[in-house]
């Protein structure tokens, strides 16, 4: 780690008073992070984010009142938003899908090491997204299962979707459906018998064509569209 990093200035959002503490002790622990604020909701957190400006907020998604999805899609609609990091048990993964739409950089167990999760802090505060294979293949399954939205609403969003992926090419689009089932950049070079880093300019690309900024937001498009 680079003892010349600037801090990075972190918001702790979750309704158990246990789960912040826990945090506090984990990033207040590094010299270049620091929690500036505690929020118990997601009203609460509002305020604190527009009071102390953190560059990274790590936000519960079930919590009483004002959940974590709907207080990450009023946060990211505010100038200069904050990065916003989701903590999850995954038993609310509908919400989390929710969050990564809304622009969240990634997500975060619960139970994830301390290392691992000081380590997602820096990523994220670095504008990266933080999404292990693992972690992305279980959203993705979360995200193909029974919609409950009605019929015009799916219609609206698989034309939508379709649309974003007609500007592709025909590589990119390859590339944008084995992202959706879950492959890494090596099994992607293998699938499609390219090489890792033209996997990776091709990812870039997608990124830039669909105006989404991490693979779960890829993979939620080739679903829609697919639908």
């Amino acid at each position: 780690m680079d003892s010349e990093r600037e801090l990075v200035r972190v918001v702790l959002v979750d309704d158990d008073q246990l789960v912040r503490m826990a945090l506090r002790l984990i990033i207040d622990g590094e010299p270049d992070l620091a929690v500036v604020a505690e929020a118990a909701d997601g009203d609460a957190a509002l305020g604190v984010v527009a009071e102390h400006r953190p560059d990274v907020v790590l936000m519960d998604v079930r919590m009483p009142g004002r959940d974590g999805l709907s207080a990450t899609r009023e946060l990211l609609g505010r100038p200069a938003p904050p990065r916003v990091l989701v903590l999850t048990t995954f038993d609310s993964d509908d919400m989390v899908l929710g969050a990564l739409r809304a622009g969240a950089l990634g997500f975060v167990l619960k139970d994830t090491p301390p290392a691992r999760i000081v380590e997602a802090v820096r990523t994220v505060a670095d504008g990266n997204p933080v999404l292990s294979p693992e972690a992305t293949a279980r959203v993705i399954a979360a995200a193909t299962g029974p919609r409950t939205s009605g019929s015009d609403a799916r219609t609206a969003s698989r034309a939508a979707a379709r649309k974003r992926l007609a500007a592709l090419t025909e590589r990119e689009l390859d590339t944008a459906r084995a992202i959706a089932d879950g492959l890494g950049n090596p099994e992607i070079a293998g699938r499609l018998h390219i090489s890792v880093a033209t996997v990776k300019a091709h990812t870039s690309s997608l990124f830039a064509k669909l105006a989404v900024e991490n693979r779960v937001q890829i993979a939620l498009v080739v679903r829609d569209a697919e639908e």
